[in-house]
């Protein structure tokens, strides 16, 4: 399946940022940034797929553009999607790897 290769690059660019190594995974039909063998965020198709410590996903559900990760016809368990809309700006984007990088660390 094809995804969105202006998104994982965006993606690439701003986990530059962090200082912890990440690498990369063709995942769910699209491509995901893990952090020590723990998936972080991804790119399905056009929109982001992120993980979220289970403690924070009641209010991130509420936010605009978010819906769970039903890649499986039901929302799993820890999975967002965030619709295009949701990461315009490099801030946006930035925010949602640190969700998933913050949900990588707490399954180590």
């Amino acid at each position: 399946m094809a995804y969105d290769e202006a998104l994982a690059n965006r993606i690439r660019a701003g986990i530059k940022l962090f200082p912890e190594n990440f690498t990369e995974k063709k995942m769910f039909g699209g491509l995901s940034f893990l952090y020590q063998g723990k998936m972080t965020v991804g790119v399905v198709k056009e929109e982001l797929a992120v993980r979220v410590v289970a403690e924070k996903m009641d209010a991130v559900l509420k936010m605009d553009a978010v819906r769970p990760m039903d890649f499986t016809k039901r929302p799993m368990k820890e999975f967002i999607y965030v619709a295009t809309n949701g990461f315009d700006s490099e801030e946006q984007l930035h925010h949602w790897i640190e969700l998933g990088l913050e949900h990588a660390k707490s399954k180590l």
